[in-house]
């Protein structure tokens, strides 16, 4: 009976051993990515110019272009999904993705569950308008519709600070959309007055539009935020490997270059 006591709680100890190794490799991608030589990335398909489904159906833009860049450098082929914006950190959680690159923001909220690559571009929320409303601030916007991406960092930044804009919007809530060509679709079509968005796409979209003069684009005076990729918090190895490879692609002059291809122009990186 001792013997069979003893034999019964070493299988447990080594079954608690076993788990113990597979929480381990769960919490750290990187083996399963450098062997597979593949790593998933969810993002929203419609966020110009950092990534985005062109007419063709690729999928194309800074983001993309940055991510193959620098998992290029190992050998790791990239793959992008497309995922609900709302539900990008349980998507992270769950492991369906291992990456959330799309123009995200680092934020205070965020960091609280998930894990941060370095910063490699700077961004600000800003308040796009038609012209013709004459909306040149954010008090010209009392009593009018705002529109906003769920989950986006501007969802937040109005939130966060209401009296830079929520207070002076109809019913002090905004209009929520999946997506910000959603959003402007209905500015557009003038069932809101504004929508409150990032800059670097607000600019990209407009460059592109056949009347770009029909739109303004007005200051909140948010803070400035940091794009950086989101990871698993248990993921530093994946981090570190992320961080290098921008030192190494800014050092070599590729970010300069994608940005020009993307933006026409250098941005601020940090």
């Amino acid at each position: 009976m001792r013997t069979k006591l003893i034999s019964g709680l070493l299988f447990i100890v080594a079954l608690l051993g076993l788990s113990g190794c597979a929480r381990q490799a769960a919490a750290n991608s990187w083996p399963r990515i450098e062997q597979s030589k593949k790593v998933v990335i969810g993002l929203d398909d419609t966020f110009v110019p950092m990534g985005f489904r062109e007419k063709n159906g690729q999928i194309e833009g800074y983001d993309i272009d940055l991510a193959r860049a620098v998992f290029k450098r190992y050998g790791v082929h990239v793959d992008f999904q497309t995922i609900d914006w709302s539900m990008k950190e349980t998507e992270l959680k769950n492991q369906t993705i291992d990456l959330i690159w799309n123009g995200y923001t680092k934020t205070p909220e965020r960091a609280k569950k998930v894990g941060f690559s370095a910063p490699y571009l700077v961004n600000h929320q800003v308040l796009v308008t038609k012209a013709n409303q004459n909306i040149t601030s954010a008090a010209k916007m009392r009593g009018k519709t705002l529109g906003v991406q769920t989950g986006s960092s501007g969802a937040s930044d109005l939130d966060g600070s209401p009296q830079l804009l929520k207070r002076y919007i109809k019913n002090q809530s905004p209009v929520l959309y999946d997506t910000f060509n959603n959003g402007l679709i209905d500015l557009n079509a003038g069932r809101i007055q504004g929508l409150l968005m990032d800059e670097i796409y607000a600019r990209y979209y407009i460059a592109h539009e056949p009347n770009p003069e029909s739109y303004r684009v007005v200051s909140v005076n948010f803070p400035s935020e940091h794009f950086a990729v989101g990871m698993r918090k248990s993921d530093k190895v994946l981090k570190s490997k992320i961080d290098a490879a921008f030192e190494a692609l800014e050092k070599d002059g590729t970010m300069a270059k994608l940005q020009k291809k993307w933006f026409g122009h250098a941005v601020q990186v940090k």
